[in-house]
């Protein structure tokens, strides 16, 4: 399938969730007979207004219309067990995912980044640089996917010369059968929503790996070298495309390596073709909400992205020094009593735990749980044990955290987000930090990690000095 012929086609879009309805609404502008095909209700503002744009709209079910079709897209959010799915499939449609049709009429130049942890603040800094790049030249970058904006909303804005980047979960790949970054991003791979691949790391490796499975030559693999599961896989071997590690430390052969971005006397190094260039120093980006071990290698990541799209080094700099960081990632929320509070609520997993836990100095009231994923919290034990004062347990996992990190340090359960703030205000002393990093999904008791950001600021700032 192609953007060149979807017209006449006959579609079903399955889930009515922001990129569905994206996806729904440009394919009936392209000429396909879309059914947008939603299992909960609709309001009647949003149908009425998916009808003005030529989509056909059904919810309460999956009728016989919706798996009549010539090709379907599915939602990211809609398992592969849903039995609109597995009807599908049993009559032989073709699935897409919703970044998969976008990328049909894309005409900027993608950059594509995917992995378990780092993805959003990557993709935000390599926006950021690039929109700045772009400004100089009359062209714009486009942050979009996971990141929140839909790729179908914003492909028919692109131009030629723009660059979309694209955040990537491993849902949305699971389905890209054509898509094809310029330029890809793998920044980690630790064990996440293990449930979707029955337990098998190797099941949502590969959904991850399905970003550069259509590269060709001419196109960029960069991924972490420090990552032994990406090292082990891309490290070796025969690939068409180029690929870029980036890593912390300096590669024995770094004087003769043909491409690669490391970290030396923490500078920023730029190496390819038997050539280096320094780029950054770290000391004159990493601050406040942006800071940590994990950020360096974001901040390698997309030094090494900039390079790969021809961006000049003054750009990069100027675009590192600027950043600070995303919202609900490690992001400062103020100071109280003497006490940082940081909002953490991205962190919807253990490795995302440990890296907050790394970047923080001092004393630590730790306020975590929400609804867990099959978590192994040992990990971060011997963190814990090193920096947590006391953790304040909240939400579905309280019970089980308590016991995970029982004798580790010291606990205590919390009935709500608010009065885990509270107690955190009466238990912080000065020079400490509270942070919230949940390490778990925020399904319990919020709509979205966002939601449940946004209500801890909000307890926090409600704090009297």
């Amino acid at each position: 399938m192609t953007g060149q012929s979807v017209s006449g086609a006959r579609v079903s879009v399955i889930g009515a969730g922001k990129s569905g309805v994206a996806a729904a609404i440009l394919l009936a502008g392209r000429g396909a007979s879309v059914l947008l095909s939603e299992l909960g209700s609709l309001g009647e503002d949003e149908i009425e207004r998916l009808r003005q744009c030529g989509v056909g709209v059904e919810s309460g079910g999956h009728s016989e219309r919706a798996l009549d079709v010539d090709f379907s897209v599915v939602s990211p959010g809609i398992p592969p067990s849903a039995s609109a799915v597995k009807a599908l499939e049993e009559r032989g449609i073709q699935l897409y995912s919703e970044i998969e049709v976008a990328s049909w009429f894309c005409r900027a130049r993608i950059v594509g980044i995917t992995g378990t942890d780092g993805k959003t603040t990557t993709a935000t800094l390599v926006h950021d640089i690039a929109a700045a790049e772009g400004s100089l030249r009359g062209n714009r970058a486009w942050g979009v996917g996971n990141i929140g904006v839909p790729f179908s909303a914003m492909v028919g804005e692109m131009e030629e010369g723009d660059t979309a980047v694209v955040e990537l979960s491993s849902y949305q790949l699971e389905r890209c059968v054509s898509f094809r970054p310029d330029v890809s991003v793998l920044t980690n791979i630790t064990p996440d929503h293990l449930g979707r691949y029955d337990g098998s790391m190797e099941r949502y490796a590969a959904a991850k790996f399905r970003i550069c499975m259509n590269q060709k030559e001419g196109d960029t693999l960069i991924y972490n070298a420090d990552d032994s599961l990406l090292e082990e896989h891309f490290g070796g071997g025969a690939f068409p495309f180029r690929r870029v590690p980036f890593s912390l430390e300096e590669p024995p052969s770094a004087g003769v390596m043909h491409d690669g971005v490391f970290l030396r006397d923490g500078e920023i190094v730029v190496a390819r073709d038997g050539g280096e260039r320094r780029v950054a120093r770290t000391d004159g980006f990493l601050k406040n909400s942006f800071r940590g071990r994990h950020n360096i290698y974001n901040a390698l990541a997309a030094v090494a992205v900039s390079e790969a799209l021809g961006i000049g080094d003054g750009v990069v700099r100027d675009g590192l020094g600027a950043f600070q960081g995303v919202r609900h990632r490690q992001q400062f929320v103020r100071r109280l009593g003497g006490a940082d509070w940081i909002n953490d609520s991205k962190a919807t997993n253990v490795n995302a735990m440990r890296q907050a836990l790394e970047a923080v100095e001092g004393k630590i009231v730790l306020i975590a749980g929400g609804r867990d994923k099959g978590n192994d919290y040992r990990p971060v034990l011997p963190l814990v044990a090193e920096k947590v004062e006391l953790l304040l347990s909240i939400g579905e996992s309280r019970a089980l955290l308590a016991e995970a990190f029982k004798g580790v340090a010291r606990i205590q359960e919390a009935a709500s987000l608010e009065g885990a703030v509270s107690l955190a205000r009466a238990a912080a002393g000065e020079g400490w930090t509270v942070l919230f990093s949940p390490g778990c999904a925020s399904f319990d008791m919020f709509r979205n990690f966002e939601e449940r950001g946004d209500h801890f600021m909000q307890c926090v700032n409600s704090l009297e000095e």
